[in-house]
């Protein structure tokens, strides 16, 4: 006990001690001792019964208690009580101090901030960036399901993947089409989810004019190249033996180019397109002209094997599709070294498909794969420039695989190779039409 406490209770303890001996006095004098004694005793238990009860009461009415006066041990609860009180104010003051801040910031954010309720789905709380970008206005929206208010995007599908939920990219806002955003979920509680939406119009723009200056420039640049690659195939090595090397490099660079320009002007078309056309892509015949392919890229030097026993086909663009695993199949023969081997799968991936390329080359760090299928990226430039690549092919296969709703999962150990495989869902496969036509590359 805390000396303070400690000495009220014996002032207490001294002063009913005195009232006792004082009760006793009097009732010696008048010859009734117990009964004075009883009285006093009966008195005092009151008096602290009565200061219990004023102690309840202004706890169970949540009076705010003012500074105790006197000594004695109720005073020293009161003091005690009243300290309790005062540190639960403050800590109070500097909670709501620290939520209005925190407010205050999410108010300031440009980006949306929806709070969300989980099995509900009703919106709980929203900043004033809500109103701007997706329409939302305090207090209507608060409590209303946050899939009727933005009917416009896809919110139950996405909601409904939870924690697995993909940033919803490139979305229109629902109060302009021109505006766009990009919706990310945060799961930060067990009820409740972080709904955060930013203005990626600009971002929007300023990636459409790149993608026109580079289309543009592509574009340019093919008569030049074509003039070029024409006047060399005119030069004869034979008429001046000493310019043949020269000659053939410069063969080698300009079709170096116009294969890096072809490829530019196909990301550009890729990226400007939001679907494709579906139809039905006959994959027996596809995995025919892929190993077709790659026996004319590796000149007999590697292995090549090709399963296909799925009876299954694809829905989507079959010239596409071909783009995409044409570039995995002569990326694994360019980077695979002769006497190695190569396979080509296409098997069932649980309700959908899924198309592997394997290969047992040099293989890729694992910390350059999560930046594999960028533009232009490059694991060794020496070895891709000595292989002919432009650096696009996997950023093709990414874009291709994007607009069929499939995705690319890279598998690789350095000196054992490296598996490619293209998932596709089950809304993407179909039973196998043994009747269709023969497929032909570039038709």
């Amino acid at each position: 006990m805390p000396p303070r406490a400690q000495n009220a209770w014996l002032r207490t303890l001294g002063a009913l001690a005195a009232l006792l001996a004082a009760a006793v006095v009097v009732g010696l004098l008048i010859g009734q001792v117990w009964p004075v004694l009883a009285i006093t005793a009966l008195g005092i238990v009151i008096w602290h019964y009565w200061r219990l009860r004023g102690v309840l009461t202004r706890l169970t009415a949540r009076q705010r208690l003012s500074p105790p006066q006197g000594e004695g041990i109720w005073n020293e609860l009161d003091r005690l009580l009243y300290r309790g009180q005062d540190e639960m104010r403050g800590r109070k003051r500097r909670l709501v101090d620290m939520l209005r801040a925190y407010r205050a910031a999410a108010a300031a954010l440009p980006d949306a901030v929806v709070v969300v309720e989980r099995n509900s789905q009703r919106v709980q709380w929203f900043n004033e960036a809500a109103t701007t970008l997706l329409g939302l206005e305090y207090p209507r929206d608060i409590g209303a399901p946050i899939g009727d208010r933005l009917h416009s995007l896809p919110m139950s599908r996405w909601l409904a993947q939870g924690r697995n939920a993909e940033p919803l990219m490139d979305a229109p806002s629902p109060v302009s089409a021109e505006t766009r955003i990009n919706m990310r979920l945060i799961p930060y509680s067990e009820e409740l989810w972080l709904l955060v939406a930013r203005d990626v119009s600009k971002l929007m723009r300023l990636e459409q004019v790149r993608r026109d200056f580079v289309a543009n420039v592509s574009h340019e640049l093919r008569t030049p190249l074509t003039v070029i690659h024409g006047y060399l195939e005119m030069l004869d090595p034979a008429e001046k033996p000493e310019w043949a090397p020269m000659l053939t490099e410069m063969q080698r660079q300009s079709q170096r180019m116009t294969q890096l320009v072809e490829d530019l002007l196909t990301l550009s078309r890729l990226e400007a397109q939001d679907r494709l056309p579906d139809e039905s892509v006959a994959m027996s015949p596809m995995m025919t002209t892929l190993k077709r392919e790659a026996e004319a890229l590796s000149q007999h030097r590697h292995q090549i094997a090709v399963e296909d026993d799925t009876q299954l086909d694809l829905w989507g663009s079959t010239k596409e599709l071909h783009s995409a695993f044409s570039n995995l199949v002569s990326n694994a023969v360019r980077y695979t070294p002769a006497g190695g081997s190569i396979g080509i799968r296409f098997e069932r991936d649980g309700d959908g498909a899924v198309l592997r390329v394997s290969d047992s080359g040099y293989g890729i760090p694992a910390a350059h794969l999560p930046r594999i299928t960028e533009r232009f990226y490059r694991v060794s430039t020496s070895r891709t420039r000595e292989s002919g690549g432009t650096g696009l092919g996997l950023s093709i296969v990414k874009h291709v695989l994007n607009l069929h709703q499939a995705r690319l999962e890279i598998q690789s150990e350095v000196g054992r190779g490296s598996t490619f495989s293209c998932h596709f869902g089950a809304e993407r496969v179909h039973p196998r039409d043994h009747a269709a036509p023969l497929f032909a590359a570039g038709k």
